[in-house]
């Protein structure tokens, strides 16, 4: 499976533990910056980005990372196609796959430690939508909003 991953400053650290450990795991991670810390970065420029290479069929599913995991969620939101979440908890990372095509996964390193990270993200990336007549029907209903 092919992932991106983003992170601000806030999340930098926790996206350069979760893509090595991803890494050692067999994905293939993709990362879509900042390559650097940088104190004075804006979240939005790398979800954007994150989202973009999803979008465009480079990567299977995307994790975003910034402090409270809001702002990165806020800005994938904004995106055609992408269906993004907060999840602090494995339930709600695997939940929001198989009920609601989440392909994203925003993530606060203000929030949770590492240990829980690798809980939500395996969650979230074993996950798999239910083609459920009520998933689909609600998933539809989703898709018409991004028209």
């Amino acid at each position: 499976m092919k992932v991106t991953i983003a992170a601000d400053h806030g999340g930098f650290e926790l996206k350069k533990f979760i893509m090595d450990w991803l890494s050692v795991k067999g994905f293939e991670v993709s990362d879509s910056g900042n390559f650097v810390f940088d104190e004075k970065d804006d979240y939005p420029d790398y979800t954007i980005k994150a989202c973009k290479n999803l979008i465009s069929g480079n990567s299977d599913k995307a994790i975003v990372i910034c402090g409270s995991g809001v702002g990165a969620c806020v800005t994938a939101n904004k995106i055609k196609g992408i269906r993004a979440s907060v999840c602090h908890d494995s339930y709600s990372a695997h939940q929001g796959v198989e009920h609601d095509a989440m392909n994203v996964l925003c993530l606060g390193a203000r929030i949770i430690g590492t240990e829980l990270a690798k809980e939500i993200v395996t969650a979230f990336l074993n996950a798999r939508f239910i083609e459920e007549e009520r998933f689909i029907r609600r998933l539809n209903k989703i898709k018409e909003l991004d028209k």
